[in-house]
């Protein structure tokens, strides 16, 4: 592996671009119309257009993407998460044109994109699933969720990020949400299948990350709470899960292990799980890439897992084995958005007049723009990631606390000091939370927003061009690191 193309945009592409230049491999960035100043573009050694700012005809378009790899000269794709990095025929396609594909297999991708089949897969495995049902058409959907009980999930077979979900009461609902689920299905992952699962009351959402060589083997790196959600998207993570007690953790990691194997898994992948009140846990899907929430893992357990993936993918067998990993303090990691929490989390794109990231000891910035960018209103609103690190979850609260007061973004309305209230909140002060936190806490986090009409037409506006450019879319100092040459390294070492 010499030259790597990123088949990705904002801060997972800047971040990619880094350990590739640790790695001493050439970062090729890719961009469309929209983003040919971008910082991810600064970021690389080289960078190509790959076309127009709609994301199906540029970070979408697998054929101009790999047309590109071949015209930079590039060896290798690394498709960071979103557009199409669980994209099977993407990897497949990859493979075909002679790049390695810096991911999983398109088998496994394949298998765990489709939920119903992913469902059966794990059962198979002995990983125990939310109870569900089919859903083929709205008959099968009631005769289903008659069977397992009201409240239930109406899922969308393909994709995630909460696009086409909803929670159901009764049977009367059902009829009345089916249409418009299974249409915004259609329009965000060209495919209206649903299905249904039980709806858990209240759960926390703790997911396990895993690693896996091309040798058969795998391991965990233990797992990171996702419970602090909007609209069924995280907006904190950390890692470990506060209230999961060592015994718990372990059979959760285990267990992903073992569905892992069982679909020959290598790469780095993740499993997530709702767990209930009574320490039961249940698989709700496998996410065949790289998480957003990946640093929380690196900076409490030192492996830095884009270079994990960059090894796995040249072959490499992991250099350590379940008991070397060893996990160290508390990380918490906040998303921050260019977005109104007091306008129903409304996007906010524009430009960036200033922005000042904090540091000091135990702070990581993962930041996909800088001044003078613009936040555009074809993508993903996510400016940037902020980790907090620290000796213990107190510390790392406080340390969190103390960074989002320094982050400065002007000019665009971001969800910041909506972050600092939840960091403040006594809930999450004691860990007591759920998915269902934000909603319940509504009162506490938002503020009533105080808008000129002008104001509010421009909002709604601006909100109305991201939502039709989204709809077009098919997909959707912390602890130490080593790099690629370590890995290579320890191979060397034994034997």
């Amino acid at each position: 592996m010499r030259k790597v193309l990123i088949a990705n945009r904002g801060e997972i592409a800047v971040r990619i671009a880094r350990a590739l230049r640790e790695a001493e491999l050439v970062a090729v960035a890719i961009y469309s119309d929209a983003d040919s100043a971008a910082q991810h573009v600064r970021a690389a050694d080289e960078a190509y257009r790959v076309g127009p700012a709609p994301a199906s005809e540029s970070y979408l378009d697998a054929a101009r993407i790999i047309d590109v790899a071949h015209r930079a000269g590039c060896d290798a794709v690394h498709p960071g998460y979103g557009f199409l990095a669980e994209n099977a025929e993407f990897a497949r396609a990859c493979g075909d044109a002679g790049l390695t594909f810096i991911g999983p297999p398109a088998s496994a991708i394949e298998a765990m994109g489709h939920k119903v089949s992913a469902r059966k897969l794990m059962q198979a495995a002995g990983v125990p699933v939310v109870p569900g049902g089919e859903a083929a058409n709205l008959e099968e959907a009631k005769l289903s969720a008659a069977a397992i009980g009201y409240p239930i999930m109406l899922k969308p077979v393909a994709g995630g990020g909460g696009k086409g979900m909803r929670r159901i009461a009764s049977e009367a609902e059902l009829v009345l949400e089916w249409e418009a689920a299974s249409q915004e299905a259609a329009r965000a992952f060209a495919d209206a299948s649903m299905y249904l699962e039980k709806y858990l009351e209240s759960p926390r959402h703790v997911e396990i990350q895993v690693l896996g060589d091309q040798h058969g083997n795998v391991v965990h790196l233990f797992e990171r709470d996702c419970s602090v959600q909007r609209r069924h998207q995280k907006i904190i993570e950390e890692a470990p899960c506060p209230v999961l007690p060592p015994e718990l953790a372990e059979s959760m990691g285990s267990t992903s292990v073992e569905g892992a194997r069982a679909l020959g898994y290598f790469s780095a992948g993740t499993f997530e799980y709702l767990l209930d009140e009574r320490g039961n846990f249940y698989f709700l899907e496998m996410n065949t890439r790289l998480q957003v929430e990946h640093p929380v893992t690196e900076a409490t357990t030192g492996i830095d897992l884009v270079q994990a993936m960059l090894a796995i993918a040249t072959g490499l067998p992991l250099p350590f084995r379940q008991a070397d990993i060893q996990r160290r303090g508390h990380a918490i990691e906040c998303r921050i958005y260019a977005e109104r929490p007091e306008l129903g989390f409304l996007p906010s794109p524009g430009p960036i007049q200033r922005m000042l990231l904090p540091q000091g000891p135990g702070i990581r910035n993962d930041e996909g723009a800088e001044s003078g960018d613009t936040i555009s209103g074809y993508y993903d609103p996510l400016i940037a990631k902020l980790t907090a690190w620290g000796a213990d979850r107190r510390e790392c609260v406080r340390r969190m606390q103390r960074a989002l007061g320094e982050y400065v973004v002007a000019g665009t309305h971001t969800n910041l000091e909506y972050l600092r209230r939840i960091l403040g909140h006594p809930a999450f002060l004691r860990g007591d939370v759920n998915t269902s936190f934000v909603e319940s806490a509504r009162a506490d986090l938002e503020r009533p927003a105080d808008l000129s009409e002008a104001e509010l037409i421009d909002a709604v506006a601006a909100a109305a061009l991201f939502s039709l450019a989204r709809a077009e879319r098919t997909a959707p100092a912390a602890a130490p690191t080593s790099g690629l040459s370590e890995w290579v390294r320890q191979h060397r070492s034994r034997g």
